[in-house]
């Protein structure tokens, strides 16, 4: 009996560093290995920068490992996406698939962090994990949006792992963590009332500014039964329910433009 060959796993490792040369934010190193591509599109604007994530593989698998790390200088402005939804397809086996970000950022500094849509599939098996350092001075929005299974194609998840863990230090005291795990049948906890009340698709938004509790009501206002907003301890965190990732775009669309002064959301997120 011939022996079964291994699964191909894909491998990506990008490193992206900004800094200010004193009038403006510049691209001081890029590194980019594997699957993992960064692009940084011209934004017309010499106050911020923005990179653009590309995983090259389409997705990924049980075994895949997709590793981001970027750090910005001082006072520089840079927002971060990806070029399209990332895909986590199901898993041949009991492997899991990983991303693992690292932010770093100086004081006086801001990164927007808003990848689009994490889409997850039947049979899926992804463990993300997200660690940022940043000073007191520093500004920091974090956006994660996620959909489980295609409600297009009346697939819900019957089977899955899901885990997502962050952990964000400020002068290196932890302020900020989220521990979201989910085994099993996916589908089934999502429809109690006290999980998702059969929502499909969720998003948390993250700011952590000086001047975030100013938009708080604002944000309050946006929202409807399924969402809400606090702040303490200098943050602002948003939790978004919706039935399907076209319900939770057109939740989501406001309240980042709020949390992002009102600069406009990168192209892709349009394309």
């Amino acid at each position: 009996m011939l022996a079964r060959s291994p699964h191909q796993r894909s491998r990506g490792l990008g490193r992206l560093t900004i800094k200010h040369d004193g009038q403006q934010s510049r691209l001081d190193e890029l590194y980019q290995q594997g699957c993992a591509k960064i692009r940084l599109p011209d934004v017309h604007d010499s106050k911020h920068m923005e990179a653009v994530l590309i995983n090259s593989s389409g997705g990924m698998t049980g075994g895949d490992l997709l590793q981001w790390q970027v750090t910005t200088d001082e006072n520089t402005h840079l927002t971060i996406t990806t070029q399209a939804s990332e895909k986590i397809y199901a898993s041949a086996d009991d492997t899991i698939g990983r991303v693992q970000t690292q932010l770093k950022l100086a004081a006086n500094s801001r990164l927007n962090w808003l990848p689009q849509e994490t889409i997850i599939y039947n049979e899926a098996r992804f463990s993300r994990s997200l660690d940022v350092e940043l000073e007191s001075s520093s500004q920091l929005l974090i956006v994660e949006p996620m959909i489980f299974g295609r409600h297009a194609m009346g697939e819900v998840i019957a089977n899955g792992q899901i885990k997502d863990c962050w952990r964000i230090r400020q002068n290196g005291k932890l302020i900020h963590a989220e521990e979201f795990h989910m085994t099993g049948n996916v589908d089934a906890e999502l429809q109690k009332q006290a999980i998702a009340d059969g929502n499909r698709a969720m998003a948390t938004l993250l700011l952590i500014s000086a001047n975030a509790e100013s938009s708080l009501n604002p944000v309050r206002e946006l929202l409807g039964a399924s969402a809400a907003a606090s702040f303490w301890n200098g943050k602002l965190i948003v939790r978004l329910l919706a039935g399907d990732g076209y319900e939770l775009r057109n939740q989501l669309l406001p309240v980042i433009n709020i949390l992002n002064d009102g600069q406009a959301l990168p192209k892709v997120w349009s394309s």
